[in-house]
């Protein structure tokens, strides 16, 4: 079995892993997208583990809806992504960013 430590210490090193990508990577949106499916993931983990602890099932509930909306947002964001290198033939942050104003 599983020890606590480890199941309360893995999700807070994935989510720490996750939150730094968004940091210190501000160039590639692929790789932010990704580091957000690892936040959500992260969180999912951590919701599973608690209704494991408890003996619950809310937590696992809540993961189903998390995972729903990861699934969604993760659709909806690369088929944006798609037709916006159709239009511009990049998806550069920098990019993006001067099209802004």
């Amino acid at each position: 079995m599983l020890g606590l430590k480890f199941m309360f210490l893995l999700p807070l090193c994935l989510f720490f892993v996750g939150f730094g990508g968004i940091l210190f990577n501000r160039r590639s949106i692929i790789a932010i997208i990704i580091c957000i499916e690892l936040l959500l993931l992260a969180v999912n983990l951590q919701l599973s583990f608690s209704s494991f602890i408890f003996d619950d099932i809310i937590g696992y509930i809540f993961s189903l809806f998390v995972l729903s909306i990861a699934a969604a947002e993760s659709a909806i964001g690369l088929s944006i992504l798609v037709g916006y290198y159709k239009v511009r033939g990049n998806i550069s942050v920098e990019t993006i960013n001067l099209i802004k104003g």
